[in-house]
Formats: C-alpha cells, sequence, structure tokens
C-alpha cells in the first residue's frame, strides 16, 4: 500500500458535513490527494485555495529562513488573499 493510498483511505471526516453544514476547509483532504497524483485541475477545483495556500507556505518558508524586508507585509497580503479566496468558495457553494 502506498502513501497516497494510505491518505485516501484514511481521510479525516468533517465534523461540519456531519451536522449537515457545509464548511470552508471541505475539499481541502481531496486536494493535497490530487496534488500528489498529479492532478492539479481536479486539485483546483476540489479546493480553489491550494495553490494561493502553498504558495503563502513557501514563502513563509523563505521569509523564516532569509528574513525579507518587506516579507510580513507580503505574508500579510497573501494571507488577506487565501481568506478572499476561501470566503469567496465557501460563498459560492450555497448559489
Amino acid at each position: 500500500m502506498g502513501f497516497i493510498s494510505f491518505l485516501e483511505e484514511n481521510m479525516l471526516s468533517c465534523q461540519w458535513k456531519e451536522m449537515g453544514m457545509e464548511c470552508m476547509g471541505c475539499g481541502f483532504q481531496r486536494s493535497v490527494i490530487y496534488l500528489l497524483k498529479g492532478d492539479f485541475v481536479h486539485a483546483f477545483i476540489s479546493y480553489p485555495a491550494i495553490y494561493s495556500l502553498l504558495a503563502m507556505v513557501f514563502f513563509l518558508a523563505l521569509h523564516l529562513r532569509f528574513n525579507f524586508s518587506k516579507g510580513h507585509s507580503i505574508l500579510q497580503g497573501l494571507f488577506i488573499f487565501n481568506v478572499i479566496i476561501i470566503l469567496c468558495n465557501y460563498l459560492l457553494k450555497f448559489i
């Protein structure tokens, strides 16, 4: 059994979905699995913020290593951008 199969078989259940409500994080686990499989389109469809979140985490790692002078401002902008994407995706689920 490979790592991806292990992840697919042991996905965490969503407590919000179990209560019959949508959640802002639903689709993230599937999106990561699609990324690991190399299916970049389905990764985006499952969770549109996946690439901007990865960019933010990558930049955070670089900023922690090299301490960029405007790094905190860039991270703040990336954070706000991610929140907007996540909220828009969440609200679109109700349309």
